[in-house]
């Protein structure tokens, strides 16, 4: 996921789809526990999406908060 993508989507959008990463971040760890999980790369780059996720987050907030 780029972030230029990202800061196409609303607030509202970006909010559901870090729910959605983290839920599948947690879902992945309990899976990688149980031995499921074949790709661990997988994990980081869901990580790394959230990251992104947060960062657009916080670059609206700010933003608001200037204007």
């Amino acid at each position: 996921m780029k972030a230029q993508d990202l800061r196409n989507k609303s607030e509202e959008e970006l909010h559901s789809l870090l729910h959605q990463k983290r839920e599948a971040l947690r879902q992945l760890r309990f899976d990688l526990v149980a031995g499921k999980v074949k790709n661990l790369r997988e994990i980081r780059a869901i990580k790394k999406d959230i990251a992104r996720i947060l960062t657009v987050i916080n670059e609206k907030r700010r933003a608001k908060e200037i204007n």
